[in-house]
């Protein structure tokens, strides 16, 4: 069954984590149960690959739990406390919150964040046009990934992605 695109823009305040796939095939044969993130978050990761594929010797990046937790829960606190900045609150980085949320493994961690763009091509695309974020993306040592995607109380999606090799 495919989703129309309009279906990813639709915006709520979710905190639990659950999947929809955009349609079958591009779901694969992962199962249910090990799926990541929501679709709009979903969709930055693919089309975060689609951006990577392009560069020779960069391989697609896949959607880790743990960076998962880490990107949607520092989402969720700059939505819900009004705040837009790579530091927590607690005065946490993000390399903080991905080892706090349970990731261990790696030596390099990036982390991008943006605001008020309405779908995730809008996310991707203004990451792509400035050179700091867009030399994450493209980081060709960075092997995972996490998306946070959380609508503000004004409705804007604060966007939150971070990587780790």
């Amino acid at each position: 069954m495919r989703c129309p695109l309009a279906s990813l823009t639709v915006t709520a305040a979710v905190l639990a984590t659950f999947a929809v796939p955009v349609s079958p095939a591009q779901a694969g044969t992962v199962p249910a149960s090990a799926r990541v993130g929501t679709a709009r978050e979903n969709m930055v990761v693919r089309l975060v690959n689609a951006r990577r594929a392009k560069k020779k010797g960069c391989r697609a990046l896949k959607h880790h739990p743990q960076l998962h937790r880490a990107a949607r829960t520092h989402s969720a606190d700059m939505a819900e406390h009004g705040y837009f900045s790579h530091t927590s609150r607690d005065g946490m980085d993000h390399i903080g919150r991905i080892k706090a949320a349970g990731y261990k493994r790696g030596s390099r961690w990036s982390e991008n964040l943006g605001k008020g763009q309405r779908t995730p091509a809008m996310a991707v695309q203004s990451w792509m046009n400035y050179a700091g974020t867009k030399a994450a993306i493209m980081n060709c040592k960075f092997t995972v990934i996490g998306v946070g995607a959380v609508d503000d109380s004004d409705g804007k999606i604060v966007w939150t992605q971070v990587f780790a090799d």
